[in-house]
């Protein structure tokens, strides 16, 4: 008895071991194939795999045996899709980016499901049609949900990877990232379509045609920003890594120093990194002082930015501060949308541990209320309206548009990513920058402490040479400048609306159909009554 209870022991614990792992295979697939497009950003860069990079989540999320089945697998592709293009938070975060992804990821379960009902063996006519335009939606939908600045923000678009193409860039112009994550997310579900097809869906093809129509019409006929004949001279500087940690003022040493630098070029403005000032200038003006004489030197005013206390309010804002020959300008703009966990943690009387085992901030800053345009003095005689944006904030094509439609000329960026440069993250956050730019038609400028800095045109496109994040450096991006509205700053979000819209009626018509289905049936089902009454 007792030989047979020891031989039947690893019998039933291979029996344990193929059952868990025939349950966990399927998740563990979505998890993975869901992480796939973390490769379509930089630093991989292969902006070309992102019209096919869903392709095998979709393909897992089609093959599940029921709908129900399908949500759950969705649920698991959502974190996967997550703990890829937010890796770069595990420093931050450490475990608790576990929690957060597991979190976000339920916003894909209504998609998978959505991706089984209409894909599911070999889809006819009326089902591919209805894939091709609600599974790409649906994708959206999603986007535009998490990409509220509670649940992280717009990080990870998948319109955002094309910020090197002229064609993405001019989609853009005219519907935001949001359209070109459309596009993208379309030419997916018509390559998932076709395979289950085996290449014989007329619905399909038709739809690769029209979207590369379509695509070629905009990038030929949309509307460009004008230029005005006048240019735009910005300094950037970038003390480097060396000096970025610091906590008594080395990087704003540094900040001066390389400021004085830029003297010879002539800039209209001189641009410093977030968190260049780690003191506030009312209550220390020795170094508004020191600040006013580069000003002097360069003959441009400065815009620093501020991460301090300050006096009379009772917090600490991040806040881009302008500086001229005379002083602070008294020109100022407060953060408005802060990064959750760097800068403050959600809900901190119950997720306040986090702090206890990660970098997230011990203290959580105040935010700004309102954009604010800023008005400085040009070489020319002339002036230049800037709108300024802190780090996290460019990720938010509202935000640019806002400033646009408030006048500015150019728009800032104040950046700050020590804390990443071993991740890819700096250089991501450099490429939003080329999206910003093609949706407002203005140029954006890039400063950081540590890299990536950058500057884009107003049609996106890269102008001089970046500072890498090895760089402590200063240089002078001279811009065009442009007038007139993209159909982006014209018509704002209606791409996510529209999805949105499309959704909400399609679910309409489903749900009455279903309906007079199930009155059919019930009818159908009912015994006839007889004739010849009583």
């Amino acid at each position: 008895m007792g030989e047979q209870d020891d031989a039947s022991a690893p019998r039933d614990g291979g029996r344990r071991s193929a059952r868990f792992w025939g349950r966990a295979r399927g998740p563990l697939l979505a998890a993975l194939t869901g992480a796939l497009p973390v490769l379509i950003f930089p630093a991989p860069g292969w902006w070309w795999f992102a019209y096919v990079c869903l392709v095998p989540l979709l393909l897992v999320l089609r093959a599940a045996p029921t709908p129900r089945r399908a949500a759950w697998l969705g649920w698991w592709g959502g974190i996967g899709f997550l703990l890829g293009v937010m890796s770069w938070l595990i420093p931050s975060l450490g475990p608790a980016i576990l929690v957060l992804a597991a979190f976000l990821g339920g916003l894909w379960a209504p998609w998978g499901w959505l991706v089984h009902r209409l894909l599911h063996g070999t889809p006819d006519a009326g089902r591919a049609l209805a894939a091709l335009v609600l599974i790409p939606t649906g994708w959206l939908l999603t986007e535009t949900v998490r990409s509220w600045q509670y649940l992280g923000g717009p990080w990870g678009l998948l319109g955002a990877s094309q910020y090197q193409q002229h064609f993405a860039l001019r989609l853009a112009s005219v519907g935001g990232v949001w359209l070109d994550s459309l596009v993208i997310v379309a030419v997916n579900t018509a390559v998932v379509v076709l395979l289950a097809a085996w290449g014989r869906s007329a619905v399909a093809w038709l739809t690769l045609l029209s979207l590369g129509a379509a695509t070629a019409a905009v990038t030929l006929w949309a509307p460009a920003p004008h230029p005005t004949g006048r240019t735009a001279a910005i300094g950037v500087v970038q003390p480097g890594m060396a000096v970025a940690n610091d906590a008594v003022g080395d990087r704003t040493v540094r900040g001066e120093q390389l400021s004085g630098t830029l003297a010879a070029s002539r800039p209209d403005l001189v641009l410093w990194g977030e968190s260049s000032v780690s003191f506030d200038l009312d209550a220390r003006p020795d170094l508004a002082t020191g600040i006013s004489r580069v000003a002097t030197r360069t003959g441009a005013d400065v815009l620093v930015n501020v991460d301090a206390v300050r006096p009379g309010r009772g917090g600490i804002y991040k806040s881009s501060v302008l500086v001229g020959p005379e002083g602070v300008t008294g020109q100022r703009y407060d953060k408005i949308r802060l990064v959750p966990f760097g800068e403050y943690i959600p809900l901190r009387p119950v997720l306040g541990f986090v702090k206890d085992f990660s970098k997230a901030a011990g203290v959580d800053r105040r935010r700004g209320s309102d954009p604010v345009v800023m008005t400085v003095p040009t070489r020319d005689g002339g002036t230049l309206k800037v709108g300024p944006l802190i780090c996290f904030e460019s990720a938010f094509p509202d935000m640019s548009r806002a400033l646009v439609q408030r006048g500015a000329q150019v728009i800032l960026v104040q950046s700050a990513t020590p804390t990443f440069q071993s991740t890819w993250a700096p250089e991501q956050h450099a490429s939003l920058a080329a999206l910003r730019a093609a949706e407002t038609g203005r140029p954006v400028v890039q400063a950081t402490l540590t890299g990536v800095s950058v500057a884009y045109d107003a049609n996106g496109r890269q102008t001089g040479t970046r500072l890498g994040k090895d760089a402590s450096a200063a240089t002078v991006y001279t811009v065009s400048l442009t007038t007139g509205d993209t159909l982006y700053v014209r018509w704002g979000n209606w791409v996510p609306t529209g999805s949105a819209l499309v959704l909400l009626l399609s679910g309409g018509v489903w749900a009455v159909s279903a309906r007079r289905n199930r009155v059919r049936e019930a009818g159908a089902g009912k015994p006839e009554t007889p004739s010849g009454g009583r």
